[in-house]
């Protein structure tokens, strides 16, 4: 695993995925390695009353009834559409589900432009045809189709940005739960038809503000139970994310470098403000084009780390979160910059004189690195 850039959650939690399986004792839905309860134990973390001899640790942050209704939609014979805004937290949620059901979360298709039928149900190996002939072991299978021989979990990332056609295509395989293969000769049998095993199931996603883009029709809308991530307003709850991730980011880079409680409330509430502004803003041009989600905020903070640790003097400050912040928020020039020069000076700059503490030196970085980009 420590050669791995990043490695999927079945690797990353292995061990506790491991032990989870061996004191799993409930009844298990189709090929599940794991029953429902250590699932939802799995993704939410343990606790005292749980009576488990060791911890497992937290790894999605939100209700737990979110986490509970999938559970129980990919239990059923229906599709599980996660969908929120950026940076919520659907895609690692997708990630855990698969992990803890099927041990395999890398069965995904991701959704473009681009996608075509042939990504989501087969295509052909060109040289063993045209040596060959059309044949079972000249097709390549997509993801989906690999999940449904193997009775898993597919994942389908950003649902909404494929086309009608590739959508239509998905709807015989959720309704029918197999796919014809017209190429290859019927034997008698079901030799040109692929068909899903108990445990099949999709999760896809989409993103809220890719509405308008390809709509999905009521057809596939019936074949999915729609699970919504609204994007985490609680500051405790937001701080345990960024926190848990920053932690993640210190042990991967093997970083020895202390992230100060004051400066990330600093940045919780930098963003807390920004969102408000953003909130009663009359118009999109006086909005950060930045959907200023809680994985944005963790890229903030990713990035003052990491400048932090090779061109600081190793240590996480006010001035360095400033300009990450800054840098990282600026989408749209010169618009996101007036944004951010208005939040400094109408924000920011009151509650440097008032409150003191990191504010007036995270102000001097704020205001040193719009002048840069400016």
């Amino acid at each position: 695993m420590s050669e791995l850039l990043r490695a999927p959650a079945e690797i990353k939690y292995a061990e506790e995925l491991d032990w989870l399986e061996s004191v799993d004792d409930s009844p298990k839905p189709f090929s599940w390695r794991l029953s429902p309860k250590m699932v939802r134990l799995f993704i939410l973390g343990s606790e005292r009353a749980d009576g488990l001899d060791r911890e497992i640790s937290q790894k999605w942050f939100g209700d737990r009834s979110f986490v509970e209704r999938s559970i129980v939609t990919l239990a059923s014979d229906r599709g599980l559409l996660l969908i929120g805004d950026p940076g919520t937290g659907k895609s690692w949620l997708a990630e855990l589900l698969s992990a803890a059901i099927c041990r395999n979360s890398t069965l995904v298709v991701q959704g473009t432009a681009g996608t075509t039928e042939d990504h989501i149900k087969y295509s052909w190996n060109v040289s063993m045809v045209i040596a060959k002939g059309q044949s079972r072991e000249s097709m390549i299978p997509s993801p989906i189709m690999t999940a449904m021989e193997a009775g898993a979990i597919g994942r389908f990332e950003e649902l909404t940005r494929s086309t009608s056609d590739v959508q239509d295509a998905l709807i015989s395989i959720l309704s029918e739960k197999y796919i014809s293969v017209p190429e290859l000769e019927s034997g008698g049998g079901d030799d040109n038809i692929v068909f899903a095993k108990p445990g099949f199931s999709i999760i896809a996603t989409a993103n809220s503000r890719d509405r308008g883009v390809n709509d999905l029709s009521s057809a596939l809308k019936r074949r999915f139970n729609f699970v919504r991530i609204p994007v985490v307003t609680n500051k405790k709850s937001e701080a345990e994310i960024v926190r848990f991730r920053t932690e993640e980011l210190l042990r991967r880079h093997s970083i020895d470098l202390d992230v100060p409680p004051t400066l990330l409330d600093v940045l919780l509430q930098s963003f807390a403000d920004l969102r408000a502004s953003a909130a009663s803003a009359g118009s999109d041009d006086e909005k950060l084009e930045s959907a200023l989600s809680t994985a944005e905020q963790i890229g903030v903070l990713e990035d003052a780390v990491l400048h932090s640790n090779f061109f600081g003097e190793r240590a996480l400050t006010a001035r360095t979160l400033a300009s990450s912040l800054v840098g990282s928020l600026t989408r749209r020039e010169p618009e996101d910059l007036a944004i951010l020069n208005k939040y400094l000076h109408g924000v920011v700059e009151p509650r440097s004189k008032d409150e003191g503490g990191a504010w007036p030196e995270f102000l001097e970085g704020g205001r040193d690195a719009i002048a840069t980009l400016s």
